[in-house]
């Protein structure tokens, strides 16, 4: 089965789908101000889905969804952040102040975390 993941701005996630069922999900939110980043918050992937690349997929997707919008990422996700450190070339690095800015919106905001 291949995973097919789509992108809910508005609920905030970004979906991995096999066979018409969600096995995974980041939550993530998107920055206020400019420059408007993606902000991971969260990577899941559903019990029995785990092992089979499907996060590592959807942080991949989610880095090319922002890199198409030219836009930042903002890793707030442990796994993400992590991910991105494995992955230099394809997760650059966001300006410090856009990541204070991140955390300042998570913290200010109780639905998005």
């Amino acid at each position: 089965m291949s995973i097919e993941y789509g992108d809910d701005r508005e609920a905030g996630r970004l979906l991995a789908v096999e066979d018409g069922a969600v096995v995974g999900h980041i939550a993530y939110f998107v920055l206020a101000e400019a420059p408007h980043a993606l902000v991971a918050v969260h990577t899941v992937v559903e019990q029995g889905h785990e092992g089979r690349g499907i996060a590592g997929g959807l942080v991949k997707t989610f880095y090319g969804i922002a890199a198409a919008e030219g836009v930042p990422v903002v890793p707030l996700c442990p796994y993400a952040a992590s991910w991105a450190a494995k992955h230099p070339d394809e997760a650059p690095e966001p300006a410090a102040e856009v990541v204070l800015a991140a955390k300042v919106q998570l913290a200010s905001d109780t639905r998005l975390g």
